[in-house]
């Protein structure tokens, strides 16, 4: 099965604790995984942001929601236990427990309060989605939104852009990330158009160890294999074996295999690609608001 959602772990997590005695959450988390059947692609699941598993998340917020409404409680540092009241619960013998079976606890109802007037605005409607979702990936889930929204912006109007506009935001993208030295260096090496299938070359590290020989096309329609055999070719009659073609369009399948099968290390840039890399590097993009997201650190109070 799928990683379930965090209030269909929450019945399963409270029994876990049924035995009356302290468990880590690892040693949950462990039985859990068993529980739901879960494949080492479900466990290996990864929120957005590539920090944290899916499920140690979902099983986190389970727990810090039955904590709060007095279901369980911390006797010590990453140790749970249940308490009188959830033993109570589980007698009652209860088919699910999720935010609307909390709502009986006048101190899960002061918390989600408390945290849901801090999280939104007064006028805000809950969706079904946003209920399923732990706080952290309701965030994570917006801000990938926002990402891929500006990504498509940025692309627009990189292709309405002018032949010598997109190559200075080339040079500028490379730069950003690591190569050719400085904007002046690398403004020499690139911009050339017309150079038997090669638009320039930049320097890979800013001592000029190796050459990348670049191709930049800012185009509407599929990349083919045609294009991509010319600027090997190309790369192959300089006696170069490293290159990177760049477009705002994308490649078609044949070109990527093309690409994997040989010797030279080729590098295919398509626009969605591109888009990412200008928002990764601030290229054309700006910050407005910084978020960070904390957690606490297991080994600062491990120390006695």
């Amino acid at each position: 099965m799928s990683v379930p959602d965090f209030q269909t772990i929450m019945l399963p997590l409270l029994k876990q604790f049924g035995d009356g005695k302290e468990h880590s959450i690892h040693e949950v988390i462990d039985n859990l995984t068993l529980e739901f059947s879960l494949t080492e692609k479900d466990k290996n699941e990864l929120l957005p942001s590539g920090k944290q598993t899916t499920f140690y998340n979902r099983v986190g917020w389970a727990r810090t929601y039955l904590a709060k409404s007095l279901l369980l409680e911390m006797p010590r540092r990453s140790f749970y236990i249940i308490t009188a009241r959830g033993k109570e619960v589980l007698k009652s013998n209860p088919a699910r427990i999720d935010m609307k079976f909390l709502e009986r606890f006048p101190e899960y109802v002061h918390f989600r309060d408390r945290e849901g007037t801090r999280r939104r605005p007064t006028y805000h409607v809950v969706t079904k989605e946003e209920e399923i979702k732990t706080p952290e990936e309701t965030l994570e889930f917006a801000y990938q939104e926002i990402r891929e929204n500006l990504a498509q912006e940025v692309l627009a109007l990189v292709k309405k852009s002018t032949p010598t506009f997109f190559e200075r935001l080339v040079v500028e993208l490379l730069v950003n990330m690591g190569y050719g030295g400085s904007r002046t260096e690398a403004a020499r090496a690139v911009g050339h158009t017309g150079d038997e299938g090669i638009d320039g070359i930049i320097d890979e590290d800013r001592l000029g160890l190796d050459a990348i020989y670049i191709q930049a096309k800012r185009w509407d329609a599929v990349v083919g294999r045609p294009e991509i055999q010319k600027f090997v070719g190309a790369l192959m009659g300089k006696r170069a074996r490293k290159g990177i073609f760049i477009t705002t369009s994308k490649f078609s399948t044949d070109a990527i295999n093309y690409v994997s099968a040989i010797d030279s290390k080729v590098v295919l840039i398509d626009g969605d690609r591109l888009a990412e890399f200008m928002i990764d590097y601030n290229v054309g993009v700006t910050e407005t608001i910084s978020y960070h997201l904390k957690r606490i650190d297991s080994d600062y109070f491990s120390i006695e």
